[in-house]
Parts: C-alpha cells; sequence; structure tokens
C-alpha cells in the first residue's frame, strides 16, 4: 500500500499529459504577463495595511528592514519555484512539482491545501474590495442596505452582494481567455503601481528625519501565556516573541511576510506560457524583486512622514497624508487600494482553478472537470463551480480569522516545493534545467527553515483549522482519489501486460 501512496509521476508523462487535445490550454502569456500577474497580486491589502500595523506594535521605523527580511525568505522560495517551473511547466504548481518527487499521497495533500488556500484568499480579498468600495460610496452620498453589505447588525443576516459580484464577474473573464485576464490586469496593476509610486514620490518631500529616531525602539518583551491565539512558538517552547528591538523586527517579518503572499501563484500559469522555460524564472523573481523595492521604499517614507507610534492601524498611507494636511491623496490611496484588490482576486482565482483542474485530470477529483472550453481553451467547469462557490462563500462571511489559513497554506506549500527540488536533483539528476537553483540544497533547505519559523509564529488554533481541513482531505482521498487516479490504473494496465499467461490458458 505504501508503494501506491508514494508513487511518482514521471516529468514526461505530466507533460505528455498537457498536449492532450481536450485537456490542453491555450499558451498565449509572455514574461511580461506573468511577472504583470506576480505584481497584480503581491500588491494588495499588505502594503495599504500591514505598513501601519507592525511600525507601530513590532519595529517601529525598522519595518523596512522587516520588509527586507520577509523579502529575503520569499527569495529563498522563489528559487525552488523558478526551478521547477521552468522544469515541469504544467498547471499546478506545487501540486503538480511534488507529484514528480515525493508521490501521490504528499501530491494530493499539497493540492488539497492549495485549494483551501486560493479559495480563502479569493473570498477574504473580495470582502476587503467590498469594504473599500462602499466606504467610497459613503463619501459620495450613496449607501447599501445594511442586509446588502454584510452582516446586518439589526437581523444577524446579510449577504455582501459587492464581494459575491466581484467574484462572479472575474469568474466570467477568466472563462473567457488568460489573455483577457492579462490585459485587465496590466491596465489595474498601472493603477496600482501609479498610486504607490504618488505615495513614495509626494510622500518624500514630508518625511521628518525626527521621525526615524529612534529607527529601532527599544525591546519590550510579550507576556507569555496559554492563549490558543499565541504563536504556537510560544506555546511549544514557553517563550514569548519581542516586539521593538532587533527580535521584534523578525517578529515583524513574520506579519509583514504575508503582504508577498502571491508570487507562487505565477507558478500555476505555467502550462499557459509560450515560453516557460525562459519566462517562468523571469516571472516569478522579476515580481518579487518590484514588489519588495516598492515596499521598502513605502515604509520608509510613512514611517518618516509620521512618528510610527501615531500610525494609523486601519489605513497608514492614506491618514499618513490626511495628518500633513493633504486629504486629496488618502483619497487616491483609497481609490488605488480598491482598484487593485480586483487583480488579487482574480488571480488568487486563477491559481485556484489551474490546481482543480491538474487534480482532476490526473483522476484525484473528477475527470468531468479537466475538459477545457473547445473555443478559449480554458478550464472552465472548474473556474464557474469554484467561482459560484466562492461567491456565497464572500457573500455570506467575513472570514477574518479564516483568512490566517490562506498564510499557513502557503507556507506550508513553500515547505513541500523546497524539498521537492533537493529530491528531483537526486533522482532526476538528468533533467535539462533551464534554471537552476543556487547552492543546492543549501538554498532549500534555508527555504525550509525560514518557513518553518514563520508558520510557527502563527497562532495555535490556526494550526488546529489546518489539521482538521488536512484530516478531511485525507478521506477524500482514500475515498475516491486513489481508486480513480490516472497513475494508479495506468501502472495496473502495464503490470496486467506484463503478467505471465495462466497455466493451461491460451497466450
Amino acid at each position: 500500500m505504501s508503494s501506491t501512496l508514494f508513487r511518482t509521476k514521471k516529468i514526461e508523462q505530466s507533460i505528455q499529459d498537457t498536449e492532450e487535445p481536450e485537456h490542453a490550454l491555450k499558451k498565449s502569456l509572455s514574461a511580461l504577463d506573468l511577472t504583470v500577474f506576480g505584481v497584480g497580486v503581491i500588491i494588495g491589502t499588505g502594503i495599504f495595511v500591514l505598513t501601519g500595523q507592525v511600525a507601530k506594535n513590532n519595529a517601529g521605523p525598522a519595518v523596512s528592514l522587516a520588509f527586507v527580511a520577509a523579502g529575503v525568505a520569499c527569495a529563498l522560495a522563489a528559487l525552488c519555484y523558478a526551478e521547477f517551473a521552468s522544469t515541469v511547466p504544467v498547471a499546478g504548481s506545487a501540486y503538480t512539482f511534488s507529484y514528480a518527487s515525493l508521490g501521490e499521497l504528499p501530491a494530493w495533500i499539497i493540492g488539497w491545501d492549495l485549494v483551501l488556500e486560493f479559495a480563502l484568499g479569493t473570498a477574504v480579498v473580495a470582502v476587503g474590495w467590498s469594504g473599500y468600495i462602499r466606504s467610497l460610496m459613503d463619501n459620495w452620498g450613496w449607501h447599501l442596505p445594511a442586509y446588502l453589505s454584510g452582516r446586518d447588525g439589526a437581523t444577524g443576516f446579510g449577504f455582501d452582494i459587492l464581494a459575491a459580484a466581484l467574484v462572479l464577474v472575474l469568474t466570467a473573464i477568466l472563462v473567457v481567455g488568460m489573455k483577457l485576464s492579462a490585459r485587465i490586469t496590466s491596465l489595474v496593476v498601472a493603477i496600482k503601481v501609479t498610486v504607490v509610486l504618488i505615495v513614495i514620490v509626494a510622500g518624500a518631500f514630508f518625511v521628518n528625519g525626527r521621525n526615524y529616531q529612534p529607527f529601532v525602539p527599544k525591546a519590550q518583551a510579550v507576556e507569555a501565556g496559554g492563549n490558543l491565539k499565541a504563536p504556537l512558538i510560544q506555546l511549544l517552547f514557553g517563550w514569548a516573541p519581542s516586539n521593538f528591538g532587533v527580535m521584534g523586527i523578525f517578529t515583524a517579518a513574520s506579519v509583514v511576510f504575508f503582504a508577498f503572499i502571491g508570487f507562487d501563484i505565477v507558478a500555476t500559469a505555467a502550462e499557459e506560457t509560450r515560453n516557460p522555460q525562459r519566462d517562468m524564472p523571469r516571472g516569478i523573481l522579476g515580481s518579487l524583486l518590484i514588489c519588495t523595492v516598492l515596499y521598502v521604499a513605502v515604509s520608509i517614507v510613512v514611517t518618516g512622514m509620521q512618528h510610527y507610534s501615531r500610525l494609523s492601524v486601519d489605513a497608514p498611507l492614506a491618514d499618513a497624508f490626511k495628518s500633513i494636511g493633504h486629504p486629496w491623496y488618502a483619497g487616491v490611496i483609497s481609490f488605488g487600494a480598491a482598484v487593485g484588490l480586483t487583480t488579487v482576486c482574480m488571480i488568487l482565482l486563477l491559481g485556484q482553478t489551474r490546481v482543480f483542474f491538474a487534480m482532476s485530470r490526473d483522476g484525484l477529483l473528477p475527470r468531468f472537470f479537466s475538459r477545457v472550453h473547445p473555443r478559449f481553451r480554458t478550464p472552465h467547469r472548474p473556474t464557474i463551480l469554484l467561482g459560484v462557490v466562492i461567491a456565497i462563500v464572500a457573500g455570506f462571511t467575513s472570514l477574518a480569522e479564516l483568512a490566517e489559513l490562506v498564510n499557513i497554506g502557503t507556507l506550508f506549500a513553500f515547505v513541500v516545493v523546497a524539498l521537492s527540488v533537493i529530491i528531483l536533483r537526486r533522482t532526476r539528476p538528468d533533467l535539462h534545467r533551464a534554471f537552476r537553483t543556487p547552492w543546492v540544497p543549501v538554498v532549500p533547505i534555508l527555504s525550509v527553515c525560514a518557513s518553518l519559523w514563520l508558520m510557527l509564529n502563527l497562532p495555535a488554533e490556526t494550526w488546529v483549522r489546518f489539521a482538521v481541513w488536512m484530516v478531511i482531505g485525507f478521506f477524500v482521498y482514500f475515498l475516491y482519489g486513489r481508486s480513480h487516479s490516472r497513475l494508479g490504473r495506468r501502472e495496473a494496465a502495464e503490470a496486467a501486460q506484463a503478467a505471465p499467461p495462466p497455466r493451461g490458458g491460451t497466450a
């Protein structure tokens, strides 16, 4: 049984499966498209919200160093993703990579994890987008009824019509085609990056050097306790992270890391890239580099405009301009945040549908979902199914605490991909690798350590929820996936052909 659970799918077979006419995706993306997708999904609520939170509570003006530390941790994972995505240009990202190196059961686990990660991420971002739009509508004198804005405080019931509508519109765009998605993303990303550059350039004129003092505030220990919401590292080892000081920078890095989540989704589009061997590494690493530079610049400017102790937690960039008497900039920033979240939502939905599509093509989920649209060459069935489900979830649920599941799922995927690079280097040294992760196994091991460290800084209750979802995944695999696996059936057919005929029978 263990041999079937850890059977690996040959990379050549994975690539061959992508050439089947009814399961083949259209190749239309360039390196620029991939970079735009990466920037589009990375720059979201993180840069507009987390900067103030971690500066005020963890690192002070040294939040810029926290962004650098988080960027380095992501870069280690990105180097591993770049090698795999260029070597195995197949939809599914970490799911496909682990199927080729760790085996079927680990691949199922990571695929199941990614489905949850992207689904919750899409719903959470849609709800956040709805909040920004309602805020802008209120400024213009338009007010939605409470029962169409989420949970109604009076009745306890409500439906977030804006969040659901956004998901459904983006679902339709993804069904029509990747190139249309890329064009819309390019336009929105241009608006979003312009807003970020306005913050940097305009804010630089209002920087006061005294606000940087002290750059690294004096450390303040956090009281240890047994609260389940405490970081897991605190419950396991009795050690509580520090606020401020040098350790406060690393504590802040574990928070702002989540502002970088998204570059891994670029890898899910490998199968739809015209030249994945060249363009996937450029898209993954290029988008991460651009966003890291923007994050560091914004954090330096904002903490220079307003003392870190007075920064707003909800809207630090907009409120920093309000504090110096420039509310017009605050309005532009709010508009940019609202527009920018549309691309985050769309690319998260894109990533989920591609993982779901890859798993169904392998038979681990119903094959019905692996047929592409005859005209648009997109996986329309899983896109429509997941879009409708997520729209309902986004409409009825705030998902404030469940959003942390997105973070632990991403970090878990980082660990798996880094380990897969090491394993595949040993098991398939003959493979042509257009991009090679440098200093293997040092870089993958450092990536694993960095991801595990950040996972330990997540609340213990997040681990509990994650474990429950994984247990459900095990049940689904053993009740359906294992018996319907195409790889398993292919191996069974080959074994039957190789077996000698029974004695006394006819050959």
